[in-house]
């Protein structure tokens, strides 16, 4: 005999989480709710509300890996659930960070012995790694003032106007003076001459870009330590530098590797790289790597023994996740040096597609050099009509996220798209960009004309009305020109 029975309301095993109640019912945003619910109507709300977000690699707006090898995911994965700092509970996880910061450092062309230890310490980006850094140039600034019997209450950096918002965080945070140079139209990197006329006895480094963030552009270290080190003969002084490599770490060494900005330079104290950037890692891993142990401050380091053995550690985070670190090191060993070569490669080709693609259009100016981070930053060639902002809106419907955005002191009257070439961005994808981009451009100019024929409508609408004894047809015409000339200079002002 067969038996049967009709599941309850509350039977929900049986139903489609889209027949379900829980679909029906809005969620708490701002408050823990009272009862649970089934985990796949949790999926399900929360994977349907996360399909509005932009697609991360047509997000060309970040410099942050969008793709990584299935294989490599596995391995993220299954390290999920291990935590960074339980070194003596993980100690082979500790070893590959170890191998990463050595292997790093190496590349960085760090003076070692060949079975010498790097200094060093991953982070969760550079963000951290310039605080870390930035604390060790003030330490060692402040120890050196106080055996002189010196003032050190008023440390600085020096900086170019174009750095990352990070350096502005570490001077406020840490109560550091920071002194720009300012930039100027066709020069939107800092100036060496005027960085070192800016260094003083309290400065505690002057700290370099290796691929600006707003053109790509690799800033002339190898210049700046020049002066600075004739400085510091004339002065007695001994400023060093730190080379901010987060975008530009893991690609001078494979593309231009005779360029010199790294530890072959002497005053070059420490350089920080994004692993998640061009060291094509998800977000979530930074490098800091210093010259020697003397230029890391030991009262800097922190020891603690309460999770096994005597663990140092130097890092503004704690628990962490350790997947990113051993995602870093599998890329390094999967690719090597000739992987990382290609690919850097592949991403400076496609950035010259699209480079072309846009100067055949004749619209636009293309700010960005050839030498540095593969980037094209672009500028229109005549925005009184429509500006850069408006192009950057229009891409989005296309599905494109490509930012537009004005230059720092002294050149903010200067408005530039940037694209940045990622190692998922293809030949194709930078063709169809182009087509996408040339699009938008007829779009705006059709939006322009349908909204002058309107303008004509309502002169001719005015007209009328004139001839009913109220406007003569020169008052109207005028009416309708100074509408239009206000309508442009409140367009050429949103550029500014």
């Amino acid at each position: 005999m067969v038996l049967s029975k009709t599941s309850s309301e509350s039977d929900v095993s049986v139903h489609s989480t889209f027949a379900s109640r829980y679909v029906r019912a809005s969620l708490p945003r701002f408050e823990m709710p009272e009862n649970s619910i089934p985990k796949e109507a949790a999926y399900q709300i929360i994977n349907d509300e996360l399909m509005l977000d932009g697609n991360p690699r047509l997000n060309l707006a970040s410099f942050v890996t969008t793709w990584m090898e299935p294989e490599c995911d596995k391995l993220m994965m299954s390290s999920i659930n291990k935590n960074y700092v339980d070194m003596d509970e993980y100690p082979v996880t500790t070893e590959l960070q170890n191998r990463c910061v050595n292997i790093i450092a190496r590349l960085f062309n760090a003076p070692l012995e060949e079975e010498e230890t790097a200094i060093g310490v991953g982070t969760v980006g550079s963000s951290e790694a310039i605080m870390l850094a930035g604390l060790a140039f003030k330490r060692n600034w402040q120890n050196k003032r106080k055996a002189e019997g010196k003032p050190y209450d008023k440390p600085n950096i020096v900086t170019g106007a174009n750095v990352q918002v990070c350096w502005e965080k570490f001077a406020n945070y840490f109560e550091v003076e920071l002194k720009e140079v300012k930039l100027r139209e066709g020069y939107y990197v800092m100036d060496p001459m005027k960085a070192v006329e800016m260094v003083d006895e309290n400065t505690i480094c002057v700290a370099a870009i290796l691929g600006s963030t707003l053109n790509g552009e690799f800033e002339d270290v190898k210049l700046l330590n020049d002066l600075l080190i004739e400085k510091n003969k004339q002065t007695r002084w001994d400023t060093p530098i730190h080379v901010d490599a987060a975008s530009g770490g893991f690609i001078a060494p494979f593309i231009y590797p005779e360029l010199e900005w790294d530890f072959r330079l002497p005053l070059v104290k420490s350089i920080n790289v994004s692993g998640h950037k061009y060291g094509l890692v998800y977000a979530g891993i930074g490098w800091v790597i210093w010259r020697t142990k003397q230029d890391l401050p030991e009262e800097l380091i922190f020891h603690i023994n309460y999770l096994g053995a005597d663990q140092p550690t130097f890092t503004l985070n704690f628990s962490k996740g350790s997947s990113q670190v051993i995602a870093q090191y599998y890329q390094l060993i999967r690719l090597g040096y000739e992987g990382y070569r290609n690919v850097m490669k592949n991403c400076r080709e496609n950035a010259i597609v699209l480079r072309e693609g846009l100067e055949k259009t004749g619209c636009f100016n293309i700010v960005s050099k050839d030498e540095g981070v593969p980037l094209v930053a672009f500028s229109l060639k005549d925005n009184s009509l429509h500006n850069e902002f408006e192009v950057s809106e229009t891409l989005r419907r296309f599905g494109w996220i490509v930012p537009a955005y004005t230059m720092p002191a002294d050149a903010q009257h200067v408005t530039v798209l940037r694209v940045v070439i990622r190692e998922d961005f293809s030949r194709t994808l930078a063709e169809r960009l182009v087509f996408d981009i040339v699009k938008v451009l007829h779009e705006l100019d059709m939006h322009l004309d349908r909204l002058s024929a309107k303008m004509e409508q309502v002169g001719e609408e005015n007209l009328v009305i004139k001839n009913n004894g109220k406007k003569t047809e020169i008052e109207v015409q005028r009416e309708v020109t100074d509408f239009w000339k206000k309508f442009v200079l409140a367009r050429k002002a949103a550029v500014c």
